[in-house]
Order: C-alpha cells, then sequence, then structure tokens
C-alpha cells in the first residue's frame, strides 16, 4: 500500500512528461504538414504565373487583351471571399483547404489544356477561386498555430511559399528549355498536387473552429482592420503585378530569351525575406520594417525603370523581391490580433482588400502599357510601395503598437 502511494507521483510525472512530449510532437508535426501546403501553394502558383508569356504568345493576346483575361482571377477572388469565410467558420479548415487544393489541381489542369480565350478564362475562374479558398484556410491555420509557439513563425511559412514559387519558375525554366509544351507540364503538377494533398492532409490541425468572435465578414470594418486592409491592399499591387507582369518586363524591355529569370530572381529574393522576416521584426519591431519595406520597393522599381538592362533590372527586381515579402505575413499576423473578430473572419475581411489590389494591378499595368509602354507602367508599383509608409504610421498610431 506504502509502495502504491510512492510510486503514483512518480506515475503521474511520467504521464504529464509523456502528454507534454505528445504536444510538441503533434504541433511540430502540424506545422511541418501545413508548410508542405504552403510551399504546394507556391509551386502551382509560380507554375501558372511564369507559363503567361507562352499563353499570350499562343493565343495572340496584346498587353490590353492580357490586362482583361487577368481581371478573371481578383473577380473570381471576390466571388470567392464569402465562401472561404464561411468555410473557416463553418468547419474545420482543413476541409475546405483539403476541398480547394483539389480543386486547384484539376483547373491547373484545364489552364494547360486550354486552347481559346474562353476555356482559359474559366480554368483561370476556377483556379483564382480554390486560391483564394485554401489561402485563407492555411492563413488561419497558420495563425492558429502562431499562438502555440513562443517565437514567431508566420513568417518562415510565407516564405515557404516563395520557396515553393522558386522551385516552381526554376522547374518551368528547365522545361522551357527542354521545347516541353504547356499541356504535359501543368497536368503534371496537377496530378503531384492531388497525390501530396490526398496524403498530407490529415495531419493537418483539427477542431481549430473559432467558437468567439464570429461577426459577419460583411460587417464594416473598424480603423484596426481598416488599415491592415490597406496595407495588405497596395502590398498585392506591388506582389501580384511582379508576378504576372515581371517575365513580360524582361522579355519585352530588357531583351531577355530566358525571359523566367526576372521572375525567378524576385521570387527568391522575397523567399530569402521571408525567412529572416521573423528575424528582423523581433529585433525592428514592425513599423520600422514596413518602412524598410516601401523604400526597398521604391529603389527596385526605379533602378529597374531607369536603366532597363539585364543586371539593374535584375538587382532592381531582387530589392522589390525582398521589400514586399513581410508585409503580408506580418499584416496577417496583427490581423489574429483583433479583438472584434475571430483570426478566419479577419484575413477574410483583409484578403478582400488584398483582391482590390490584385484586381487593379495587373490589369492596370497592362493598360498603362497598352497605352504608353511597359517600362513606365510599373511606376504604378513604386507608388504603392510609398504608400505603405503613411499607412503603417497611421496604424501604429492608433495602437500604440511597434512589435
Amino acid at each position: 500500500m506504502v509502495q502504491a502511494v510512492e510510486t503514483e507521483p512518480i506515475q503521474n510525472s511520467v504521464i504529464e512528461e509523456t502528454s507534454k512530449k505528445f504536444q510538441i510532437d503533434q504541433k511540430v508535426k502540424q506545422r511541418l504538414f501545413l508548410s508542405l501546403f504552403f510551399f504546394l501553394s507556391g509551386f502551382n502558383f509560380a507554375s501558372w504565373a511564369s507559363r503567361i508569356p507562352t499563353i499570350k504568345a499562343a493565343l495572340g493576346l496584346n498587353e490590353a487583351e492580357l490586362g482583361s483575361v487577368l481581371l478573371t482571377m481578383p473577380i473570381s477572388s471576390m466571388i470567392g471571399l464569402p465562401l472561404s469565410g464561411w468555410l473557416v467558420s463553418r468547419y474545420d479548415t482543413r476541409v475546405p483547404l483539403t476541398l480547394a487544393f483539389l480543386l486547384n489541381a484539376v483547373s491547373l489542369s484545364l489552364i494547360g489544356l486550354a486552347h481559346s480565350t474562353f476555356n482559359l478564362v474559366i480554368a483561370l475562374f476556377l483556379f483564382s477561386l480554390s486560391t483564394r479558398i485554401f489561402n485563407i484556410a492555411m492563413n488561419t491555420q497558420a495563425i492558429t498555430l502562431q499562438k502555440l509557439f513562443d517565437r514567431k513563425i508566420n513568417g518562415s511559412f510565407h516564405g515557404l511559399w516563395s520557396t515553393g514559387g522558386i522551385v516552381g519558375v526554376g522547374v518551368t525554366t528547365f522545361i522551357i528549355s527542354q521545347g516541353i509544351s504547356i499541356t504535359p507540364h501543368l497536368v503534371t503538377v496537377a496530378v503531384i498536387t492531388i497525390l501530396i494533398t490526398l496524403f498530407a492532409s490529415r495531419f493537418l490541425l483539427r477542431n481549430d473552429r473559432a467558437a468567439t468572435k464570429t461577426k459577419q465578414a460583411f460587417a464594416k470594418p473598424d480603423a484596426y482592420i481598416l488599415y491592415l486592409g490597406l496595407l495588405v491592399f497596395f502590398a498585392a499591387i506591388c506582389e501580384g503585378g511582379m508576378f504576372d507582369w515581371s517575365g513580360i518586363y524582361f522579355q519585352k524591355v530588357v531583351k531577355e530569351d530566358l525571359f523566367t529569370i526576372g521572375y525567378l530572381t524576385f521570387m527568391t529574393f522575397m523567399a530569402f525575406s521571408r525567412f529572416v522576416s521573423d528575424r528582423i521584426i523581433e529585433k525592428m519591431g514592425m513599423a520600422p520594417t514596413y518602412l524598410m519595406s516601401a523604400l526597398c520597393i521604391f529603389t527596385g522599381i526605379s533602378l529597374a525603370i531607369s536603366f532597363p538592362s539585364f543586371w539593374p533590372a535584375l538587382i532592381g527586381f531582387s530589392f522589390v523581391g525582398f521589400g514586399t515579402a513581410a508585409v503580408i505575413p506580418m499584416t496577417y499576423t496583427l490581423a489574429g490580433a483583433s479583438e472584434k473578430y475571430s483570426p478566419g473572419v479577419a484575413i477574410s475581411l483583409i484578403a478582400s482588400f488584398g483582391i482590390v489590389g490584385m484586381l487593379l494591378g495587373p490589369p492596370l499595368i497592362g493598360y498603362i502599357a497598352h497605352a504608353s509602354n511597359l517600362k513606365m507602367s510599373f511606376i504604378a508599383f513604386a507608388v504603392s510601395g510609398m504608400m505603405l509608409i503613411p499607412i503603417s504610421r497611421l496604424f501604429f498610431k492608433l495602437t500604440k503598437l511597434n512589435n
């Protein structure tokens, strides 16, 4: 009897240690597989975006016509916004994430099979709709996991998105150099996406539906969300526009035959910046990081416009990639601290501003380029980058935050 009493505390201690270790292993595993989906998302998007010059040439589109086709994606995202917000508040986020990745794979293969503008528009609509849904689900999972760690990890997720983009552009560059057409390329990516999704989705975070702060996403946002939304809006103009037009800039303005090099450089420095952004924010604070981001974007675009030859443009795109990288993950992290909305709803609200930025950015560049020239149209990115300074100052003045 005495022995049982003596061993009971030891048994309880072992159980507690085992439980603690299981929790640590579980959150690490969840982070690992969520990271895989961020990587896959970037890979898929880059596989499509780096093929835009190929599609433009195959369908015989001019800059304005391409801009009109690209309007499909933000319009589809806007339509998908209330759906994604409802899904993440109704179900565990792994459910819409899984279904959206499967739809994304199907739509990516349809892009590769599109031989008319109409078919391309349908494929892009589905591609963008699915991307919107899984982006909200992924970022909601990321914000939830962030709260389980004692250090900032959100930037690393977005860094893996950019890394996936780098690999996607690298693979596309190799495929183009081998003369492989777009159809087998994107269909193969689609099959890989389906296989990874069916396997990895089982290991994602579960039971993460918000129990509180689930106000409707259509409610009027407060000043906190409004300022964050505007930061995402201008970042989306820069980021989305560079995704869609950096390859064409190198093809038409820089006169580089291997046009993916500009996009690849932009993505490489974006990935690098996102992996180090968490450390930069911890040392500098968020307010100075927004300022640094704005100055990098402005400097990079100015360099690429003023000296439109290979090395200056390449260095310029490097600065732009480094500058744009931290803005969206940093802003999503701030959204998770909203006192009015759950993380999923807050991110959905802020994402709506990003959609409008995507709506205006790439098509605007196309229309300006058609009216004047592509080089001068990139001034829109420089202006958007500088707008991060006054808006971030207003936000931190409102919240009295700097970290």
